[in-house]
C-alpha cells in the first residue's frame, strides 16, 4: 500500500510541470510586457523561449522604438546560445544592416564573425564560413579601430589566417608528394604571398623550394634561397638547404685624386 501511495504522490508533484503549457509569445497582452519577459527568459538563461520572444518583438515593435536593435542583437545571442550559428550570424547582420549607427554595432560585427568562425570547424574544410568570419572581423576593425572587441577581432583574425595558410600549405603538400610539381608550386606560393606571417609560410617555402629543385629550376631556387636567408636568417633548416649568404662584392677602390 505503501507503495502506491509514493507511487500517487510522484504523479502529484510532476502533474504541475506536465500540465505547464509551452511559451508562447503572442499570448502576451502588449509589446512592453513580451519585452520584459524576454528579457526575463534570456537572464532565466531559457534561451529558446527568449527567441521566440525576441523575434516576436522584432515584429511588433515599431520601426524608431530604441528598443528594436536590442531586440535583434539578443535574439541572435539567444540563438547562438542555443547552437544556431548560421542563423544567429545573420540577425546580427540583420541588425548591423538596419541600425548602422547603433552602438551594438561593434559588438554585432564581432559575435557575427565569432558565430560563422565556430562553423568552420577544421582548416581542412571547405573555408567559406572562414571568410565570412573575416569579412565581419575587418569590417569592425576598419569602421571601429577603438572598439574593446577589436583586440579580440585582430587575434581571431591572425588565427584565421593561419587556417587559411594551412589549408593551401596541406593542398600543396598533397600535389608535391603526387609529383604534380606546378600544382604544388602555385599553393606553396600562395602561402607566402597571402599569408606572410602565418605559422605555415617558412614551411611553404622549404616545400617550395623542394620542388623548384625536383624540376631543376636552378634559377627561381636560388632566388627564393636569397628571400628565405632574409625572411628568416638564423633559421637552422633555412641555412641547411641554402646555405650562408653568398659574401657580398667588395666596393671597387676609388682612384686617387688627380693632380
Amino acid at each position: 500500500m505503501s507503495r502506491f501511495y509514493s507511487y500517487a504522490l510522484a504523479l502529484l508533484l510532476v502533474a504541475p510541470l506536465a500540465c505547464k503549457a509551452p511559451f508562447n509569445p503572442k499570448l502576451f497582452p502588449s509589446a512592453d510586457k513580451l519585452y520584459e519577459a524576454a528579457l526575463a527568459e534570456y537572464r532565466a538563461r531559457r534561451f529558446d523561449n527568449a527567441a521566440k520572444a525576441f523575434e516576436q518583438l522584432t515584429l511588433d515593435l515599431a520601426a524608431r522604438d530604441q528598443r528594436l536593435p536590442i531586440a535583434y542583437y539578443y535574439l541572435a545571442q539567444s540563438q547562438n546560445e542555443n547552437g544556431e550559428h548560421l542563423l544567429a550570424a545573420t540577425t546580427y547582420n540583420r541588425l548591423v544592416d538596419a541600425f548602422p549607427q547603433d552602438t551594438l554595432v561593434d559588438d554585432a560585427l564581432y559575435h557575427s564573425g565569432r558565430a560563422y568562425q565556430r562553423e568552420w570547424r577544421r582548416p581542412q574544410l571547405d573555408a567559406t564560413y572562414g571568410s565570412n568570419a573575416i569579412t565581419a572581423y575587418q569590417s569592425l576593425l576598419a569602421s571601429y579601430p577603438n572598439s574593446p572587441f577589436a583586440p579580440r577581432a585582430q587575434r581571431e583574425l591572425d588565427r584565421l589566417d593561419g587556417w587559411l595558410a594551412e589549408k593551401d600549405y596541406d593542398t600543396g603538400y598533397l600535389y608535391l608528394k603526387r609529383k604534380a610539381y606546378d600544382s604544388a608550386i602555385i599553393y606553396f606560393k600562395d602561402v607566402i604571398r597571402l599569408h606572410p606571417n602565418a605559422p605555415r609560410t617558412r614551411d611553404a617555402y622549404l616545400r617550395l623550394l623542394e620542388a623548384y629543385r625536383a624540376i631543376r629550376y636552378t634559377e627561381d631556387a636560388r632566388d627564393l634561397c636569397d628571400a628565405m636567408r632574409k625572411k628568416y636568417p638564423n633559421d637552422r633548416e633555412v641555412l641547411q638547404e641554402c646555405g650562408p649568404p653568398p659574401p657580398a662584392l667588395a666596393a671597387p677602390a676609388t682612384p686617387p685624386p688627380t693632380t
